[in-house]
């Protein structure tokens, strides 16, 4: 029964009869010629269209189902690499400040772990810097967004890269939890082979469904229009809504995104 599918010898006959060949080979002398000459043209149409159909492949753009693999390798990859090289993915900088951050927890501790302890560690986000400005709520969700936002995949490698670039503008909570967790919004990009550039951002208060502001925490809605080049240009637009906050006095900084 498994056989069925296969064609008959009566088909094969069909099938060879139908066969075109060039003049040289028709007039080849002799039966047993005749049967050389054809079978060595049919082999030659055969591997010419192998290479055409591989040279086709080579120039069409990355099919959905292939994409999709890619994607799944790529993200399956960055896990693994977070876990084995962490310092590849600059993850060994996050280790240590949730190391710091955490260790004071643990009363009787405290003294063995004063030397570990640096200044960085007392602040939501130890990346932040003099050039980086944390006085305006509005300001720092704009810049936390944009960055985090614009992604060149190739460049990038994961999507952890511009959590870190935006990391300034972040809590260290926040911080770990992007970077933690997979963005569908990533994956969408690599599957069309896209760079992401962001062209504005609008920052306005939320709505009332969220909580009221107040000094040490505020709620904004944020609206960016972001320009893709990939294997189709296009653009798209990206709200979210985004919780800022200044427990310490020592800036503004963004402590959770809603919408991704």
């Amino acid at each position: 029964m498994a056989k069925n599918d296969e064609p008959t010898p009566e088909e094969w006959r069909e099938i060879l009869a139908s066969f075109s060949y060039p003049e040289e080979v028709k007039k080849t002398e002799g039966r047993r010629g005749r049967r050389e000459a054809k079978r060595e043209h049919r082999e030659d149409v055969r591997r010419r269209t192998k290479d055409y159909v591989r040279e086709e492949r080579r120039r069409d753009p990355l099919r959905p189902a292939g994409a999709l693999i890619i994607v799944l390798v790529i993200l399956g990859l960055g896990v693994g690499a977070r876990f084995l090289w962490p310092s590849l993915l600059g993850d060994s900088h996050k280790g240590d400040r949730v190391t710091a951050t955490a260790s004071p927890t643990p009363g009787g501790a405290q003294e063995d772990e004063e030397p570990a302890a640096t200044p960085s560690s007392s602040s939501p986000s130890p990346s932040a810097s003099a050039a980086v400005d944390l006085s305006k709520p509005d300001h720092v969700a704009e810049e936390a967004v944009r960055i985090y936002l614009t992604r060149n995949p190739p460049k990038d490698g994961d999507h952890t890269a511009s959590v870190l670039r935006a990391e300034p503008y972040m809590t260290a909570a926040l911080v770990e939890n992007l970077a933690g967790h997979t963005d569908p919004g990533w994956a969408k990009l690599v599957s069309r082979g896209g760079v992401a550039t962001v062209r504005t951002v609008k920052v306005e208060p939320a709505g009332s469904d969220l909580p009221v502001d107040t000094p040490v925490r505020v709620w904004r809605k944020t609206t960016a229009k972001v320009d893709v080049e990939g294997y189709e240009d296009y653009s798209e637009t990206t709200v979210l809504q985004v919780e800022l906050t200044n427990a310490d006095g020592d800036g503004w900084r963004v402590s959770r995104i809603l919408g991704l």
